[in-house]
């Protein structure tokens, strides 16, 4: 791989997995996702990845004006990178009914998906590399019902019945009509060793360029486990498939995020934290706010001898095509 003269702090400030039931510090509202943020960029991430939350009830959305609601409040008072998702929706709000209702079909899924980062042009967006069963439903099992909002009820039933879907044709749309056509830098996703040789097919086609930014994800059922060994054997596999032509980054579910996402920077990688990924801070201990474990990660980085990288400087190590050349 390419290692980065600096290490890239990425923070992914609420996701679309974790329910308000889980943490109070869970950011739901506009003004709570850009507070951390700006937070997180002002500890030190260079790149803030974001999904959207209904503003009225906090289940995870794809729309367009809810992003809306963010983007330029955010560059406005940061320098971070903005990265955002193209990840898929469990549930939706109804338009017609207003109420909450199970995923649509794949092709409708996938345009939804696609909207905001079609519409906006961020300098990033997320690029899952393949299908996983994500399996929120078991964690959802660990709360009581009577205490849940009716949408967290039919999240938790709906992951059971559901697999995160990226088909061959779906990447395909995704490297044209956001890499190709409007630019974007992608960070690739890989939540399983197969997924590294998907991203090979793709580069090979000539759908998708080096260097590219792979995100290699542990801890998540259905994905690879975080454990040291997984850690290893993903890299000695992308060293095998890209040799040079990529940069590797590390994020981790739960309370494995540090060890893993610091045993990425010994190894010469990026790291990723954030709210999104897991909810604590140490043991038994809720994090407030994205921005306390990237000051964590960033003064283990730092007791390590290893510098962080500003925005600017994680623009030019990924060449991203600037915050000016964005549609927000």
């Amino acid at each position: 791989m390419k290692k980065t003269p600096k290490v890239i702090i990425t923070s992914a400030t609420t996701g679309a997995m974790h329910m308000p039931c889980m943490s109070p510090y869970l950011p739901l509202t506009p003004d709570q996702v850009v507070e951390d943020s700006v937070a997180a960029a002002k500890a030190g991430a260079a790149i803030i990845h974001l999904h959207a939350r209904d503003p009225e009830n906090g289940c995870p959305v794809t729309d367009p004006a809810v992003y809306g609601l963010y983007l330029p409040r955010i560059k406005a008072q940061t320098n971070a990178i903005i990265n955002l998702t193209t990840g898929q929706p469990a549930i939706r709000r109804d338009p017609k009914t207003g109420q909450m209702v199970p995923k649509l079909t794949w092709s409708e899924v996938l345009d939804e998906r696609l909207a905001a980062p079609k519409e906006f042009a961020p300098e990033i967006t997320s690029f899952n590399m393949g299908p996983m069963n994500a399996a929120n439903w078991l964690l959802g099992e660990r709360y009581d019902p009577a205490q849940l909002r009716d949408w967290e009820k039919l999240f938790i039933s709906a992951t059971r019945d559901m697999t995160l879907m990226n088909t061959f044709a779906s990447m395909e749309k995704i490297a044209r009509e956001l890499g190709q056509d409007r630019g974007v830098t992608f960070e690739y996703e890989c939540f399983d060793i197969g997924h590294l040789y998907t991203l090979r097919m793709l580069a090979d086609r000539g759908l998708v360029k080096p260097p590219f930014f792979i995100q290699s994800v542990f801890g998540f059922l259905g994905g690879l486990a975080a454990h040291p060994r997984h850690v290893q054997h993903f890299k000695e596999t992308a060293d095998m498939l890209f040799g040079e032509d990529y940069y590797w980054s590390v994020l981790a579910a739960g309370k494995e995020q540090i060890r893993m996402t610091t045993l990425s920077a010994v190894m010469g990688g990026n790291v990723r934290v954030g709210l999104e990924d897991s909810l604590w801070y140490g043991k038994g201990l809720l994090a407030k706010s994205s921005a306390e474990q990237v000051g964590r990660i960033r003064r283990i980085l730092e007791e390590l001898g290893l510098e962080v990288a500003t925005p600017d400087e994680a623009r030019a190590i990924l060449g991203t095509k600037g915050a000016d050349k964005v549609n927000f």
